[in-house]
């Protein structure tokens, strides 16, 4: 009897970052319409500017924006720091994430809307710390 060799299917670091992003993207807009049927009034103002109501194309720029600066900054750090690149990235993403939740607590809006917007917040540092860094070998 023969033992056959049992290959997992791997994707590619472009596939799985790609991947990344979408998921970010996706899961934004996903808890933003959650919100929205839920009722969720999406009205922002921030002190001296004009009331803003945040919509699914603010979402998904902003989710998008902030994706793909990540997958930039971790393709940088990969060619300049390679050995150091993942965990250096992760505490960056971490640290990122914390600080854009500022923002929150400067505007005025409902509870719903903090609530449902500082989740858009998580989801995009889940889905980009999961799914950028290449994983342990």
């Amino acid at each position: 009897m023969s033992a056959a060799a049992v290959t997992s299917p791997t994707t590619s670091p472009l596939r799985r970052r790609a991947l990344g992003v979408g998921a970010a993207v996706v899961s934004c807009l996903v808890i933003w319409s959650i919100g929205a049927l839920a009722g969720v009034d999406y009205t922002v103002e921030s002190p001296g500017q004009p009331a803003t109501v945040i919509g699914a194309g603010a979402i998904v720029m902003v989710s998008l924006g902030a994706a793909l600066l990540g997958w930039a900054t971790l393709a940088l750090l990969e060619r300049f720091a390679p050995r150091a690149a993942r965990p250096v990235w992760i505490s960056l993403a971490v640290v990122v994430t914390l600080l854009s939740f500022a923002p929150l607590l400067n505007v005025d809006a409902t509870g719903g809307a903090k609530l449902a917007l500082g989740a858009t917040h998580v989801a995009v540092a889940v889905a980009l710390i999961v799914l950028l860094p290449r994983p342990r070998r």
